[in-house]
């Protein structure tokens, strides 16, 4: 791993523990030494390029700020190193383009890290829109909802630049699970802007998708939403589907909790979908749809299972080029 701040210590190391398949044997840590404490034997490297000369190492973790993602991907691809790149996978769609023809050139797998895939709300609303109960789809909602007036003004995510803003952090997110569940757009619209008072960087941003068979889908982000709405909201012929924010992986692992705790991933209790179908006589129908129980070790699943089973990548270099056409 490239870090272990927040993403190397919450989002990425638990898993790589649990996972009979993986050995965490390195991280960079250029100032605080931290790492050995959660693994004794872990080796502790000054800089990436120090890491990168270490023969052993098979995959790379990109887990440093957004604006580095591509120069550190580059260079472990160069290094003959497998990759798997956190969200944004780069600033721009021309870098990713760029980094997957160096993993092509050298051989070498090159894979974006989108864990909420694995989010339960998610998985919940792709079953629900799967099983077909809502007829032909017709509006989508999909919403990201925080309240957070104050700027961090340490943080590297307030700062303006390359891959900055909502829409690169929690926007990545979304339009991620929407091309999955939709596939890619055939256009959009997008509308970002500054809530914040003296805010550097985009924190609100509202995106129109436009898709056959008049499937249209909207997104909206914001940082200054008191009372979150439903975080899914989706319209059928047959029914609608609404879903709030409720996926608990995030806040169980800062609690400490590991992912092989059996409560680890289950959504606590009145957190159910709320399914609203039409009969055929034109009586209204209300059902609650619980969640499954979720976990981002399928990531890592994903990740064994294209590196030694040679199953294909379930984020494709066609979907992450096409996420960043709409962000930039």
């Amino acid at each position: 791993m490239l870090s272990y701040g927040m993403s190397g210590k919450f989002f990425h190391a638990p898993f790589l523990k649990q996972h009979p398949e993986f050995e965490l044997s390195g991280i960079v840590e250029r100032t605080k030494k931290k790492g050995h404490l959660d693994f004794p034997n872990i080796k502790s490297y000054h800089s990436v390029d120090e890491i990168l000369l270490d023969d052993t190492i098979e995959l790379i973790i990109v887990n440093t700020p957004n604006k580095t993602h591509f120069e550190y991907a580059l260079k472990a691809i160069k290094a003959n190193k497998h990759v798997l790149i956190d969200k944004p996978f780069t600033a721009t769609s021309s870098q990713a383009k760029q980094l997957f023809n160096e993993a092509k050139k050298n051989r070498v797998l090159l894979m974006p890290f989108q864990n909420r895939r694995y989010d339960s709300d998610y998985l919940s609303v792709k079953e629900v829109i799967e099983s077909g109960k809502l007829g032909n789809l017709i509006e989508a909602h999909f919403r990201y909802d925080r309240y957070n007036m104050a700027i961090n003004e340490n943080s590297w995510k307030e700062v303006a630049g390359p891959g900055s803003g909502v829409p690169f952090n929690l926007g990545s997110h979304t339009i991620d699970g929407i091309i999955a569940l939709f596939g890619i757009p055939l256009k959009w619209s997008k509308y970002p802007t500054f809530v914040r008072p003296k805010t550097q960087v985009v924190d609100y941003v509202h995106i129109h998708l436009q898709y056959p068979d008049s499937l249209q889908v909207f997104v909206t982000i914001s940082f200054l939403v008191a009372d979150p709405s439903p975080a899914f909201i989706i319209h059928g012929a047959l029914g609608t589907f609404k879903k709030h924010r409720t996926d608990v992986q995030e806040n169980q692992l800062i609690e400490g909790m590991l992912p092989d705790n059996s409560m680890y991933g289950v959504e606590l209790p009145e957190s159910e979908g709320l399914l609203t179908t039409i009969t055929s006589k034109g009586l209204k129908k209300q059902e609650k749809i619980a969640a499954k129980r979720a976990s981002y070790i399928n990531v890592y699943e994903d990740v064994y299972q294209t590196m030694r089973m040679n199953k294909d990548y379930p984020v494709t270099e066609e979907q992450i080029i096409a996420q960043l056409e709409i962000l930039e």
